[in-house]
């Protein structure tokens, strides 16, 4: 055989040996290893999907799975402002009120796929009426089955807010307005799993992930009996162990004096973890009790006990 023609397997084991060279291996590197699992995901809501899906790619990551993530979210939008931009894009594609902060209609984003799962919300100050839902869940359930066919439609229940939040703290509040924390998660987790009956489709129940941690002897957040926030100087803040919730922080107004600010609606960095081990149950079929992503700063029994509460109220929510 000319040694020209002599195969790379051949070389490498015998020619350099005969001519007395050191062997050097021509073998590939070892492909790396195929994600076990690959989820398209696509998000139509406001800034609580943000926060449920922050840590949702470190999950998966941990497991060896890929997140694949397009948004169209509108901080503080209902889903009657995501119908109303996709149909004024569809009569008027020139409009840039039609479209999303990438410049593309929701039509366009939906097309822009594959997409295994698409998600839609309530926005949270609505949460608890059913009728704020209706007809506009349903249209862009019939939207996205046009545009994105092969996606599975879910809907992301979202959370009470925490139990300081100012909006329980109104002295008249309107009819059929929460005055509590219960009383809003009784109100969007009835409505939301009539909407899901409705259209039938699944839920993401991290609301119920966080109601069940909130309410947990040992590591729900209780409210300090020795703070007032009327009276609080800078730096002091109170002790929110345990929080979901963003909770009390000090800025600065306009003019450079410290304010104490109180964001009892958004989640917390153990509030985002929560609501992203609920999401990666649902959308990976995938327990995450063994996942080893913890957040940074994080007391590892906590996160051990942020993720039994998700895994628990999956698992509930498949019963129902």
């Amino acid at each position: 055989m000319p040694f020209l023609t002599m195969n790379r397997s051949f070389i490498t084991t015998h020619a350099f040996l005969l001519f007395g060279l050191a062997v050097t291996s021509f073998a590939a590197e070892p492909a790396a290893p195929a994600a076990k699992k690959t989820v398209r995901l696509m998000t139509i809501g406001n800034s609580f999907s943000n926060d449920a899906t922050a840590y949702l790619d470190d999950l998966a990551a941990a497991d060896g799975n890929v997140l694949i993530l397009k948004t169209a979210n509108v901080g503080g939008s209902p889903l009657k402002l995501h119908w109303d931009r996709a149909d004024l894009h569809d009569r008027d594609p020139q409009n840039k009120e039609g479209t999303y902060g990438n410049g593309r209609g929701l039509k366009e984003i939906l097309r822009d796929g594959p997409h295994d799962f698409v998600t839609i919300q309530q926005r949270s100050l609505s949460s608890h009426d059913v009728e704020t839902y209706r007809p506009y869940a349903a249209k862009l359930r019939d939207y996205v089955k046009q545009h994105a066919p092969d996606a599975e439609l879910l809907l992301h229940v979202t959370w009470a807010y925490r139990v300081d939040d100012p909006r329980f703290k109104v002295a008249k509040p309107a009819p059929g307005e929460p005055r509590t924390q219960r009383e809003m998660y009784d109100g969007l987790s009835q409505a939301y799993r009539a909407i899901a009956a409705e259209m039938e489709v699944r839920l993401i129940p991290v609301g119920d992930a966080f109601m069940a941690a909130d309410a947990d002897a040992k590591w729900g957040f209780r409210l300090p009996a020795d703070f007032d926030p009327k009276t609080a100087q800078p730096p002091l803040l109170p002790n929110q162990a345990h929080s979901l919730h963003v909770g009390h922080a000090w800025g600065k107004t306009n003019a450079g004096k410290p304010t104490l600010n109180m964001d009892g609606h958004h989640a917390s960095s153990a509030g985002r973890y929560l609501g992203a081990c609920v999401w990666y149950e649902v959308l990976f079929q995938t327990s995450c009790v063994g996942n080893a992503f913890v957040p940074a700063g994080m007391d590892a029994e906590y996160a051990k006990f942020l993720r039994e509460t998700a895994h628990a109220a999956v698992a509930k929510d498949r019963e129902k």
